[in-house]
């Protein structure tokens, strides 16, 4: 099924409120005018509300699934429904709005 491409201005949230950012965007394709990102680039987390002595907080995260036929930089692309594993708490990533013109699978 379709889901819209991840591009750098959207908004990712851990599981726990904090703001998630891609570190490394592939700035070489471009949707909205922002950049797209590719599986392999991994995500900083600031302002999780997990507390320490609950395993918390998340400070990276890695996604472990991406788009199976859309690729750049010869690297799958992200999509509004990839999957993400946070550091070092092991929830997820949830993304709350992207852009709405691109779709890929």
């Amino acid at each position: 099924m379709p889901g819209y491409l991840l591009h750098q201005g959207a908004t990712v949230l851990c599981l726990h409120g904090g703001q998630a950012t891609p570190t490394l965007p592939n700035p070489r394709v471009k949707v909205s005018n922002q950049a797209i990102v590719t599986q392999p680039t991994a995500y900083t987390i600031a302002g999780c509300g997990l507390p320490s002595n609950a395993g918390g907080p998340c400070v990276t995260a890695q996604w472990v699934s991406a788009a199976l036929r859309v690729k750049a930089g010869a690297a799958a692309v992200l999509l509004q429904d990839s999957q993400a594993v946070c550091a070092p708490t092991g929830t997820g990533l949830n993304v709350v709005l992207t852009q709405v013109r691109v779709k890929g699978m």
